[in-house]
């Protein structure tokens, strides 16, 4: 049996879940690179804490949605955080199915 993969299709509907994007520290450099920002000026910004004090995730609007989310498109796309990045191959949310427009595709045998 092969396993299941999901093409996305941009609708951006995952950006407008609440919930954390958890940052890496190369997501930070990364992000802050692109923007043409300081790390600093970065995380002051457009982060704030995690619950358990665990680390970094990237702001919200009032929403819920990310604070990167230009109508239908990601202004930060070419870098996004990799959490974002592995949505929905490398992990879901509960209920991702009936608000994500993935497609999937069988994956070709090795």
């Amino acid at each position: 049996m092969s396993d299941r993969k999901y093409i996305c299709q941009r609708c951006t509907n995952c950006c407008r879940w609440p919930g954390f994007v958890r940052l890496t520290n190369e997501d930070i450099t990364r992000i802050a690179t692109y923007l043409k920002q300081s790390e600093f000026r970065f995380i002051q910004t457009h982060t704030r804490l995690r619950p358990h004090r665990d680390g970094l995730a990237l702001q919200d609007r009032a929403d819920g949605s990310c604070v990167f989310l230009n109508g239908e498109s990601c202004a930060i796309h070419p870098v996004k955080p990799a959490q974002c990045a592995g949505f929905p191959n490398e992990w879901r949310f509960p209920g991702w199915r009936s608000v994500c427009q993935a497609v999937e595709v069988e994956e070709a045998d090795p």
